[in-house]
């Protein structure tokens, strides 16, 4: 146990000096090569004037800000996911909670285009809300209950269905450009308004999951262990759905539907830090960041001056993995 405290906290020192490494890189890669003593005058010095300082102040500060509170939020929602439900095929965009809160989301450009901000990422919570609800009653039909395959193959099914109707909403009152962003997925866009009403939602959610780690590790012994050891597991399973649409849906009212990073980080930081939640959870932050800026840079880096959407750039490496996991739960079908 000691060995496995030490390798979570090598990952969350190293990893985030790595992570800060990454960024400031990323800041000054694009269509416009910046230098990093550009990046760090536009930083200190800042001066309206000077084009280079606006590119790093305006545009692509906010973007790695945003990739990186993504890239934590998706990791540990699916991190919380898993362990409460002790499904390892758990993730928001799998379950269903990415399409949902795209599917509200073309419905507020459709019907409601003067929302502010705030008020779509509360639509977003509720639309994360939707998705999941569908995919866990269509999953429960059957008998024997919502296994983890079964639950995949619901929300590949629900997350269909939202996602043409979204596109199809968005045809039919035309608002297709606004849909494309948030059905592509990507960081571009991100905002310092985004920022300042996305991190406080996010940030939150995140301290939950830490003081909920310890609950989620005895729930993911299974449920009769966990009532044995005198755990709500109501009142834990409602924190934890709090917390997880929170985090899903404050993210994907930024980048849209990117999909793989609650999957593939909880399992890496499993297999670095072992089972215990209370370092699954950091890990699975400060990794999550990791991918996510360095998929926001590849996007970017891949076929310039072009940008790749990011969802497409970690599907690369989500799809192999979730091809694996299939293969490995198979029996659950």
């Amino acid at each position: 146990m000691k060995g496995r405290a030490w390798a979570a906290w090598l990952i969350i020192l190293f990893g985030g000096g790595a992570l800060i490494l990454l960024m400031a890189f990323s800041i000054t890669k694009g269509a416009a090569e910046i230098p990093l003593s550009t990046v760090w005058d536009a930083l200190l010095h800042f001066n309206r004037q000077e084009t280079h300082h606006l590119i790093v102040v305006d545009l692509r500060l906010p973007r790695v800000l945003a990739s990186a509170l993504v890239g934590a939020a998706f990791a540990v929602a699916g991190a919380v996911m898993q362990g409460v439900t002790r499904n390892p095929m758990a993730d928001s965009g799998l379950m269903g909670l990415n399409a949902g809160a795209g599917f509200v989301l073309s419905l507020c450009f459709a019907f409601f285009p003067g929302l502010s901000y705030l008020q779509l990422v509360l639509f977003s919570f509720a639309g994360a809300a939707l998705g999941a609800g569908l995919v866990s009653g269509i999953a429960s039909l059957r008998r024997g209950g919502a296994a983890p395959m079964r639950l995949v193959l619901a929300g590949a099914a629900v997350s269909a269905l939202l996602s043409a109707l979204s596109q199809g909403i968005a045809l039919y009152f035309n608002v297709a450009q606004n849909i494309m962003f948030w059905t592509a997925g990507g960081v571009a866009g991100s905002t310092w308004p985004q920022i300042r009403i996305m991190a406080p939602w996010i940030a939150g959610a995140l301290l939950g999951a830490i003081v909920l780690s310890r609950s989620i590790s005895i729930m993911s012994l299974g449920e009769d262990v966990a009532k044995g050891l005198g755990l709500n597991t109501l009142l834990i399973r409602v924190l934890c759905t709090a917390v997880v649409l929170m985090l899903a849906g404050a993210s994907v009212a930024v980048v849209g539907s990117v999909g793989f990073v609650g999957l593939v980080v909880p399992h890496v930081a499993r297999f670095l830090v072992g089972r215990d939640y209370r370092w699954i959870i950091p890990a699975s932050a400060v990794l999550g960041s990791l991918l996510v800026v360095l998929a926001d840079l590849g996007a970017r880096m891949l076929n310039p001056p072009f940008e790749t959407p990011i969802g497409a750039v970690i599907a690369l490496v989500g799809v192999p993995f979730f091809l694996y996991l299939a293969r490995r739960e198979r029996r659950a079908l």
